[in-house]
């Protein structure tokens, strides 16, 4: 499987050639040539699969270059029963009867989704750099959840460094904490003055300037990764099979959202054809996504329009994946997602009412939803005392979005995305009661801190890299 990057149909080479380097040197994402499919048959094969086995079945069509028994060791050490808490990796809980269920995606070591992906890329950056004799600094950008999964699937990696920018201020307690209590040689927590998009930006600066990029060997864990859209794929597999429907029967996924890759991740499990009916989008008060899928503009918020929120990691003006959605609804169109882009670049709207792609995105499956605080407060309450689970707030986001979107003998799936450990100052304000955490956090908040605070300024970040890797260069 060869991939393409979204704007140029630029030929990027094999999985680990993207695995390693973030964005397409012409800004575009990296996607396969084509979308594997499974047909009834063989959904029905993958039924009973224990998630390492349907993790590699979902996956091994689009790594060619990685050997069948190489691809199956790595699955098995990330997915275990020791690293997410039980056999089932992902489980699913019906809520009552009320139609609704909840996929469990937060029982990895930072809890949250995002180790369902990380755990895997750590292993896998492992194999490749090895293999390859090489090295690699990571430098990613995070709203809240992806930074701690990101340090804790690279803890000990010695080929690897970590760079990760958190918007200054804009993280719940817990989720600073777990980061910059950090203090390891290979991981550099860098506070950055501004919102996640600002962090998100100088990302793709970085990764904009080819000389700086190659000299300090820089490649990418965030959501932009397909290594983590190809992994998360999975748990929708594994969701849908945990319903024990009749073969072909649909089900309906609400998704917190906000940078795009987790429902992302479902619409490629939908493409390869998985019985997914409905993709719904929970968007917080940062409703850019919203805004799209309800009337067909999509148009970058400005870092001053994000609010600060008590779904945190949804604080987002600009959808990082959402590129790689419109190329499909584009048929693979790489330079009118390119135009789309200039548009973009230029802070005009991508319009697609009067376009054919409108009426793509109309069949694609996707509708959206948002909340509010008070909503979130209610909806984790209301969870709480009719079935006895305690939510995140983004979680709650789901539930709220989901419920209003069920479809009569549907079931809809909800995706969990933290514990309420992460956030517990909404949880608390919510139920009167701290939420429960795993003893290893006990008191993280108080630990020492080990970061950086930089301006919201590419050379600013540069320098510092080359200050902390500058015997690389040698």
């Amino acid at each position: 499987m060869q991939y393409v990057s979204t704007r140029g149909h630029q030929p990027l080479g094999t999985f680990t050639d993207v695995l390693l380097s973030g964005l397409a040197p012409d800004g575009g994402l990296a996607m396969p040539e084509r979308i594997s499919t499974f047909s009834a048959a063989e959904l029905e094969r993958l039924r009973e699969l224990p998630y390492v086995e349907l993790a590699y079945e979902v996956m091994h069509p689009f790594i060619s270059d990685i050997p069948e028994d190489d691809l199956r060791e790595l699955l098995r050490r990330t997915y275990r029963a020791e690293v997410f808490g039980s056999e089932d990796i992902t489980p699913l809980t019906a809520l009552g009867d009320s139609g609704l269920y909840l996929l469990e995606l937060s029982n990895g070591p930072s809890l949250a989704f995002k180790d369902m992906a990380m755990q895997f890329l750590g292993h896998a950056f492992e194999y490749v750099l090895e293999r390859e004799d090489r090295r690699v600094n990571i430098l990613g950008a995070t709203s809240g959840d992806t930074g701690s999964a990101a340090e804790y699937a690279m803890l000990g990696k010695e080929r690897v460094n970590v760079f990760m920018l958190s918007p200054q201020g804009r993280m719940s307690r817990f989720q600073q904490a777990q980061m910059y209590s950090l203090d390891e040689p290979n991981i550099f927590n860098i506070a950055v003055a501004g919102v996640f998009d600002d962090c998100q930006d100088l990302v793709k600066a970085v990764n904009a300037d080819a000389e700086f990029k190659a000299r300090y060997d820089i490649g990418a864990v965030n959501s932009i990764n397909w290594g983590r859209v190809l992994a998360q794929a999975v748990y929708y597999f594994k969701g849908y099979f945990a319903l024990n429907l009749p073969a072909g029967a649909e089900a309906d996924f609400c998704v917190p959202s906000g940078n795009f890759g987790n429902v992302f991740a479902g619409y490629l499990a939908r493409e390869m054809g998985l019985p997914v009916g409905r993709l719904i989008v929970a968007s917080n008060e940062n409703s850019v996504l919203h805004e799209f899928f309800s009337g067909g503009v999509y148009h970058v918020w400005p870092a001053e329009r994000v609010a600060v929120t008590s779904s945190p990691s949804m604080d987002i003006g600009k959808a990082s994946n959402f590129e790689r959605f419109l190329y499909l609804m584009a048929d693979a169109d790489a330079g009118q997602v390119g135009t789309w882009w200039e548009e973009v670049a230029a802070g005009r709207p991508v319009d697609l009412r009067e376009s054919a792609h409108w009426a793509a995105v109309q069949a694609s499956g996707f509708a959206a939803g948002r909340s509010s605080h008070a909503d979130r407060l209610a909806t984790i309450r209301r969870v709480d005392t009719d079935f006895g689970r305690l939510i995140d707030p983004h979680t709650a986001d789901g539930v709220l979005v989901g419920e209003s979107f069920k479809r009569p003998g549907v079931p809809m799936v909800c995706l969990e995305t933290a514990l309420p450990a992460k956030f517990a100052e909404t949880v608390r304000e919510a139920v009167g009661r701290e939420p429960a955490r795993p003893a290893r956090f006990a008191g993280i908040e108080e630990r020492p801190r080990h970061f950086t605070e930089l301006p919201n300024d590419a050379e600013a970040l540069k320098a510092f890299i080359a200050e902390k890797l500058g015997e690389w260069a040698q």
